[in-house]
């Protein structure tokens, strides 16, 4: 049986960046979601505005968008792409924070790593934000749904 050909390693195995000279700029667009699931005191609490810390959401969104300028420099491998947009979307729910984040960019490889790092920054940023009253959050549901070249 031939092993499987993986993109980031070479024929000795070793880890490698993919070359991606030869591939066209194309617009791309990633989208991603998460959940941080939360006590009612704190869903309340972040409705209200009402954290300890501050303004959770608004933070967690300029986390978010700083975490996904800087994909490259916290997954291994990863190409830095220039993004042309991040946008962060939360949805206050009864059991906690749905969380949406879109990135596009002009490039030559994907931007869904730059869309997953923004949400799970923007949970994290929730999470550290919302700990002091709410010991038993939990981060999940992190994933793309959505994968556009245009």
């Amino acid at each position: 049986m031939v092993p499987p050909e993986f993109s980031h390693l070479d024929a000795a195995g070793t880890a490698r960046m993919v070359d991606i000279g030869a591939k066209p700029v194309q617009r791309r667009r990633a989208v991603a979601e998460g959940f941080v699931s939360c006590a009612p005191a704190t869903v309340q609490a972040l409705r209200d505005k009402a954290l300890p810390k501050g303004d959770v959401l608004t933070v967690a969104r300029i986390a978010a968008i700083q975490a996904a300028k800087r994909t490259d420099e916290l997954i291994p491998l990863c190409h830095g792409l220039p993004l042309d947009s991040v946008d962060v979307d939360f949805e206050v729910q009864d059991m906690g924070v749905a969380i949406r984040a879109t990135a596009s960019t002009s490039a030559k490889t994907g931007i869904e790593m730059e869309a997953l790092t923004a949400v799970s920054v923007a949970a994290l940023t929730v999470y550290d934000m919302c700990k002091a009253v709410d010991k038993g959050m939990v981060i999940g549901g992190i994933r793309v749904t959505e994968k556009i070249k245009e």
